[in-house]
């Protein structure tokens, strides 16, 4: 189901990486650990960010961020969320001119980024598209309805 990423949501999305958060200041901080694989991940969701004049439409988004062992990944102006507790994952969205890009992030502390995918895929036959481009298509499609609201 989808939902508005805030502050009043961590909750959920701790329950469903079974984790529990650390809420301080409008930042909320998740630590994701798999034994059996040995990986371990920070998520980090700022909801209070400082933003200039001139990106004042943006006020509400939040900035998703992954810290990794070898990686670190940044999801900007997101706004939605979908969560899954038989998939163990939640998928965060954000939406700019026409593209979308999400950040799935999984229960075993592992996580995909998918970034400037074209709405228009979405409407497309899977079967129609590049190899290359169908997994990004196929996990983000979800969102294809989530931003109707939006311009």
């Amino acid at each position: 189901m989808a939902q508005l990423l805030t502050l009043d949501t961590v909750p959920r999305i701790a329950e469903v990486l079974g984790t529990t958060a650390k809420v301080e200041n409008g930042l909320a901080r998740l630590d994701l650990r798999h034994d059996a694989s040995g990986r371990t991940m920070v998520l980090e969701i700022r909801f209070d960010l400082p933003l200039p004049e001139n990106l004042a439409e943006r006020e509400g988004a939040a900035l998703v961020s992954v810290y990794a062992t070898n990686s670190f990944l940044q999801l900007q102006w997101c706004t939605r969320f979908i969560s899954s507790t038989e998939l163990g994952e939640v998928i965060f969205f954000s939406k700019h001119h026409g593209t979308t890009s999400g950040l799935v992030i999984e229960r075993e502390a592992a996580c995909s980024l998918y970034a400037n995918v074209d709405d228009r895929v979405f409407g497309a036959d899977f079967m129609d598209l590049p190899p290359e481009l169908v997994m990004g298509s196929v996990a983000l499609s979800l969102t294809d309805t989530l931003f109707d609201d939006i311009g």
